[in-house]
C-alpha cells in the first residue's frame, strides 16, 4: 500500500507512524520539512509537495488544521489535484467544516476524478500508534469501501455516517461531547480536592457506572497530579466549537451549552492556554481558587 500523509504534526506523525509499522510505503510532506524529515527514519519517505506525495500514492490522507489549509493543500498551484487521477482517493482526516468539505468533495471529482472520504478521528495520538482510532466517514459506498483497507490499520471503529461531510458532522458533535465533558472532570477534580478526597480515586470509585467515561478515566488522575504532557491542544478543541457554533447558526439550532464552553475556551486561549494540553482545563479552577485568596 503506498500512502502520501500530508501534514505531520502530532497526529498526522502518529498516523504515518502507524502506517508505516502496518508495512505501507508512506510518503510525507508538511510545510515544516524538519516534521516530515523526522520520520525518515522510521521509513518515511519525504517529499518537496503534496502533488509529489499524491503523484506517489494511492491514498492520500490530509491531516490538516483547517478548512483553508485543506483547500490549498488539495487545490493550490502544487497540490493533490494537479497530480489527480480517477485511480487516487483522498482520506481527510482533519476536522474542518462540514459544508466545506461537501464543496471540495465535489470540486476534487469535477477537477480530476478523485474520490473524497471525510475521515475525521477521535482518540488522539495514542489511539493512532495503536491503530485504536474511532472514525466517522463521510463519503459515497464505493469511495468509503475502497477506503477500509487503509482505514482498517489505523482504526478500531470506523462507522459509515452519509456523504461528503457527513463524518465531519459528526465529529463536531464528538467535540462538543468531549469538551463538556473535560470541564466537567476538571470541576469535579477542585470540587473534590475542596472537600479532601483524592480525586485519583474517583475513576475507579465510578467505573462501570453511568459518570463513567474513557475522558474521565483517563484524565481525572492526570488533573489530579497537575500532569500536563501534551496530548491535544486547547485550541483545537475552540477551533472545533466554533465551527459547531458557525454551523448552528445558519441551520437556526440553539446550543446554549456549547456557547458557555466555547466561552470558557476563549478564556483559556486569551490567557494564553492555547496550546496547553486538555488536561490544563483543571487550571481554569485553580485560577478561581487562587484568586479567591
Amino acid at each position: 500500500m503506498r500512502v502520501a500523509v500530508i501534514g505531520v504534526g502530532v497526529m498526522g506523525s502518529a498516523i504515518a507512524a502507524r502506517l508505516i509499522e502496518t508495512g505501507a510505503e508512506v510518503f510525507l510532506y508538511d510545510r515544516d520539512p524538519a516534521r516530515a524529515a523526522a520520520l525518515a527514519d522510521r521509513g518515511g519517505r519525504p517529499v518537496e509537495s503534496p502533488r509529489a506525495a499524491a503523484e506517489a500514492a494511492e491514498f492520500v490522507v490530509t491531516s490538516l488544521n483547517s478548512a483553508a489549509i485543506v483547500e490549498q493543500a488539495v487545490f493550490g498551484a502544487d497540490g493533490v489535484a494537479a497530480a489527480g487521477s480517477d485511480a487516487a482517493l483522498l482520506v481527510d482526516m482533519s476536522s474542518i467544516d462540514a459544508g466545506r468539505t461537501a464543496s471540495m468533495a465535489a470540486r476534487l471529482r469535477d477537477v480530476c476524478g478523485v474520490g473524497w472520504v471525510d475521515a475525521p478521528l477521535s482518540g488522539g495520538a495514542p489511539a493512532a500508534l495503536a491503530g485504536r482510532l474511532t472514525l466517522m466517514l463521510g463519503g459515497s459506498d464505493a469511495d468509503v469501501a475502497r477506503a477500509r483497507p487503509l482505514l482498517d490499520r489505523l482504526a478500531a471503529n470506523a462507522t459509515h455516517l452519509g456523504g461528503p461531510g457527513a463524518g465531519q458532522t459528526v465529529k463536531l458533535i464528538n467535540q462538543l461531547l468531549c469538551a463538556s465533558t473535560f470541564l466537567s472532570v476538571a470541576e469535579a477534580v477542585r470540587f473534590a480536592e475542596a472537600h479532601g478526597v483524592d480525586a485519583t480515586r474517583i475513576p475507579a470509585a465510578l467505573a462501570g457506572g453511568r459518570a463513567d467515561s474513557r475522558i474521565m478515566q483517563e484524565f481525572m488522575a492526570k488533573m489530579a497530579r497537575r500532569d500536563f504532557s501534551p496530548t491535544g491542544r486547547i485550541d483545537n478543541m475552540l477551533k472545533d466549537l466554533e465551527t459547531a457554533q458557525a454551523a448552528a447558526l445558519a441551520a437556526r439550532v440553539a446550543m446554549p451549552v456549547t456557547s458557555l464552553i466555547a466561552d470558557l475556551h476563549r478564556m483559556l486561549v486569551a490567557a494564553g492556554m492555547g496550546a496547553a494540553d486538555s488536561a490544563e482545563y483543571v487550571r481554569l479552577f485553580d485560577l478561581a481558587r487562587d484568586g479567591a485568596g
